[in-house]
């Protein structure tokens, strides 16, 4: 297999829950477009497979991804950047309706930490480290490191990370709200695993719902969202999932989830 076909690679982790592999190891996990892309096309496979409950997606051991591809970025002007397909292939990632859990060990940059961010659960290594270093190169973050960043860690941080290049470790990106469990080096893929598999184990479409909705306060008014939480609340009372999660309750056993 060419190193083209190898960039990501994708298995299943039991019945219900898919892995994506960064693997670009010569150039640290960079996320060319090229591998971008293929991350989309797998997140959409996903999307349209019932199956598929929930994504994981990790990196190497030394590295989540070291950001953009750096020989991409010297190549483009203010055209190129205007014209870069990228901002599509970002909206795609964000569009996933499934959980999507990061475990990260080592370094997640730039476009890393964008990726990151993608994510609704992020598990990392205690040794991972979180930036966004592209001022260093005399640019700006381009896909939600100054959109989402201070929404996640809050102004101040933000500013030290963007301004002055300095990363977060695992123990401030938790305090901060960047991700959601510490973990002891080379547990993060197993934890992400872990939550995954009681993901899966949960009615589907309320696991899509309340993604969307908890997602939707960074980007809707309270009283509308509040309106939205109720609409999609009410609607899942008409699923099969919502009578086999009461009836189960009341039968005092385990539901049986079909995700309709």
């Amino acid at each position: 297999m060419s190193e083209a076909q190898n960039i990501l690679l994708v298995e299943p982790l039991g019945a219900h829950i898919l892995l994506l592999r960064l693997n670009r190891p010569e150039k640290r996990n960079a996320l060319a477009t090229d591998l971008l892309g293929r991350i989309a096309d797998a997140l959409d496979a996903a999307a349209g497979d019932p199956a598929i409950r929930a994504v994981v997606i990790t990196g190497a051991d030394r590295f989540f991804a070291a950001g953009a591809d750096i020989a991409e970025l010297a190549s483009r002007d203010t055209g190129g950047a205007l014209a870069d397909p990228r901002p599509a292939i970002w909206t795609r990632i964000r569009g996933f309706a499934k959980p999507l859990i990061a475990a990260v060990e080592g370094w997640s940059l730039g476009a890393g930490n964008e990726l990151v961010m993608c994510c609704d659960l992020v598990v990392a290594g205690e040794s991972a480290k979180f930036g966004q270093p592209e001022t260093n190169l005399g640019i700006i973050p381009g896909a939600g490191g100054t959109a989402i960043l201070p929404r996640l860690v809050g102004r101040s941080r933000a500013m030290r990370m963007v301004l002055l290049g300095d990363p977060l470790s695992a123990a401030e990106a938790l305090q901060a709200g960047l991700i959601a469990q510490m973990v002891e080096d080379g547990q993060a893929l197993s934890v992400a695993t872990e939550l995954a598999t009681r993901i899966a184990g949960r009615a589907p479409l309320a696991m899509q719902q309340g993604k969307a909705m908890v997602r939707a306060t960074f980007e809707t008014h309270q009283s509308a969202h509040l309106l939205l939480e109720r609409q999609a609340f009410s609607a899942l009372f008409g699923t099969a999932d919502k009578r086999e999660g009461t009836s189960a309750f009341f039968e005092k056993r385990d539901p049986q989830w079909s995700g309709t």
